[in-house]
């Protein structure tokens, strides 16, 4: 099969990873890739936005299957234009990415068909945000950025005053520019969070292995939200029963909504939950591979993924049988730059990577990298995602953090908590 990959960061890097020991994948091209993807064949100098110049490509190298990693081209249509030309691709339309592209319509949706999730207001003028922040709401409470943000447009607000300057940045400040034109005013919900996947083609659908992201930029879930520093799998917080609960009241009924919606839904939906006391309810939905998820995902994932991601695209996911996982757990750890989520420098030369011994249970994939000078240098916010998997999730911790300590560049920032509270979980329950 001749494979098309979508994307220049760590998730497409691991995807490239996996794809690499299919049987299934004669050729694989990824744009416009990073230089971990390079490994695994031919990167092409094509923007994930310019959807003409990726369905041209497609078409010359008869490219039999599409994998569409990050967002944007899915809102902005790039499956769709793909299987126009009847080129398979994996991933939402554009009329079902936006579950993601628009988080008021996911609320909308989300009451529409009564999936679990917190109370919320949508505003697109400021007075009347404010007038609502002054009068009616109950603190503390989050202000979202309704359209696409990079998984930083989400602020936690304490009290009123926090509440209306966030609120005030996005609809007059241009904060997030068109993303943040509507917003979301949203209950704050306590618990543990979860990230729960399902492939599906609409119809059916298959449950992926469960993950715990680490979306704080600081040990303890302090700091600023970012894109993910980090994430677990499986994640100790869902066990069987509950993971069936999730299904049930969450992943089956969106299924089921997005076809009475008239959007049917092919690809990945990717719930972000919180555990609250009262059950799982929906924060948000993604609709491609999470990054830093995907990562223990491929980790763990011990099935040929090619066939799966293209039975999603043609819809017979229904003639395959569930995917084997490596029981083993995985751990992924961000290397950040310095100051990201905020302004950080790229261009930082990185060294000890040749001092990482990669193999089946230890893999560094490229977030934001690039050559220059025969150097590998930082290219982004996230750097580098080194995962590893173990006989424990302490086993996992370990290999991966030996990892991070012997590469570096100048502001190198990580959390150094990953997976620690399911270790010590797991410790308790030893005793």
């Amino acid at each position: 099969m001749r494979i098309l990959l979508i994307g220049s960061g760590a998730r497409e890097h691991a995807l490239a990873w996996k794809l690499s020991q299919s049987e299934s994948a004669s050729s694989l091209w990824t744009a416009p890739g990073n230089p971990g993807t390079a490994k695994y064949g031919e990167n092409v100098d094509l923007a994930v936005t310019d959807l003409k110049a990726i369905v041209g490509f497609a078409e010359r190298n008869k490219i039999e299957l599409v994998i569409v990693g990050p967002e944007q081209p899915l809102v902005d249509g790039l499956v769709d234009l793909l299987k126009e030309k009847g080129i398979p691709a994996f991933g939402p339309n554009q009329q079902a990415a936006e579950l993601e592209g628009s988080k008021a319509w996911c609320k909308e949706v989300l009451v529409r068909h009564r999936i679990p999730t917190g109370a919320y207001r949508s505003f697109k003028i400021l007075s009347h945000a404010v007038a609502y922040l002054e009068g009616g709401a109950r603190f503390p409470l989050v202000v979202k950025a309704s359209g696409l943000a990079a998984g930083k447009g989400v602020i936690i607000c304490p009290d009123a005053d926090t509440a209306k300057q966030a609120a005030r940045e996005m609809l007059d400040g241009n904060r997030f520019g068109d993303a943040g034109s509507t917003i979301v005013v949203e209950e704050f919900l306590v618990g543990p969070e979860a990230s729960a996947f399902c492939l599906t083609d609409g119809r059916t659908f298959i449950p992926l292995a469960t993950c715990q992201d680490h979306k704080a930029l600081l040990d303890g879930n302090e700091g600023p939200n970012t894109g993910g520093m980090g994430a677990i799998s499986p994640n100790p917080e869902i066990g069987e029963r509950t993971f069936g609960l999730i299904e049930r009241q969450v992943l089956l009924p969106t299924l089921h909504g997005m076809v009475r919606e008239g959007r049917p839904f092919q690809g990945i939906l990717f719930a972000g939950l919180i555990m609250t006391a009262g059950g799982p309810k929906v924060l948000e939905y993604n609709v491609r591979f999470g990054d830093p998820e995907c990562e223990v995902l491929m980790m763990r994932f011990e099935s040929d993924l090619a066939p799966y991601l293209l039975a999603c695209s043609q819809g017979n996911l229904e003639e395959l049988e569930a995917p084997d996982w490596d029981p083993r757990p995985a751990c992924c750890v961000i290397l950040a730059s310095g100051g990201y989520p905020g302004k950080y420098q790229t261009g930082i030369r990185i060294t000890g990577l040749e001092d990482v011994e990669e193999n089946a249970d230890l893999q560094v994939f490229h977030a934001g990298t690039a050559m220059k000078d025969g150097d590998l240098v930082t290219n982004g916010g996230r750097v580098l995602a080194v995962t590893a998997r173990g006989a424990t999730i302490a086993d996992a911790r370990r290999l991966a953090y030996e990892a991070v300590d012997k590469i570096d560049f100048e502001g190198k920032t990580y959390r150094t908590d990953i997976g620690l509270a399911a270790e010590q979980r797991t410790l308790e329950h030893m005793q």
